[in-house]
């Protein structure tokens, strides 16, 4: 059954090593070598438990990628001692609990709540509801002239003071007053005083 396994280097199977091979010394190409070993003995098995434990194909395949990333980093605290099998199978289990106490934590749920109410508003504002909000504003400044519809986005949209329309207009305080005055008659606005 073991017949192909072959010991990872890292702890006490490390004395019998050259020192290229040694943990710290491993080149990309050796623990690339060693990677794929384990991932094509293994993947399997690993992905098993992983869909065992988070019970979502998808969940799994990330947590699968996960598991073998922390080996791969991981790989010089391999003692040999168990199999390797035994040790991914170890990695893979912690990882996934941590996954799923992750998700049942308090703070994942406000998380949740918060990005799923964030695309509600953000679907409610791009949808149909804003355009005809668009028409309505489009027939009730195409009601006025542009002084009035300058003076009604300044106050209105931009929440500009009568004193601050008035000077980027260049109109006294009292005739913004009047233009918004007739604008909210109009349109059945208030003018916020």
């Amino acid at each position: 059954m073991t017949k192909g396994l072959r010991v990872i280097l890292g702890g006490r199977a490390a004395g019998d090593s050259s020192p290229e091979d040694a943990p710290g010394g491993r080149s990309a190409s050796g623990a690339n070598e060693v990677l794929r070993e384990l991932y094509s003995q293994y993947g399997g098995t690993v992905f098993g438990r992983c869909f065992y434990l988070l019970k979502d194909r998808t969940k799994a395949e990330d947590a699968m990628q996960d598991v073998f990333a922390k080996a791969l980093v991981n790989v010089a605290g391999f003692r040999a001692e168990a199999s390797p099998l035994t040790w991914l199978t170890k990695i893979a289990t912690n990882h996934c609990l941590n996954l799923l106490r992750a998700e049942r934590a308090p703070w994942h749920g406000t998380f949740e709540r918060e990005a799923t109410a964030q695309a509600h508003d953000r679907e409610r504002a791009s949808g149909p509801r804003l355009f005809e909000d668009r028409e309505v504003v489009r027939k009730l400044l195409g009601g006025v002239d542009l002084e009035t519809q300058a003076a009604a986005i300044h106050y209105y949209v931009d929440e500009m003071t009568l004193e601050e329309v008035a000077a980027a207009l260049g109109r006294s305080v009292p005739t913004i007053r009047k233009r918004l005055e007739t604008f909210a008659a109009q349109s059945g606005v208030e003018l916020q005083s």
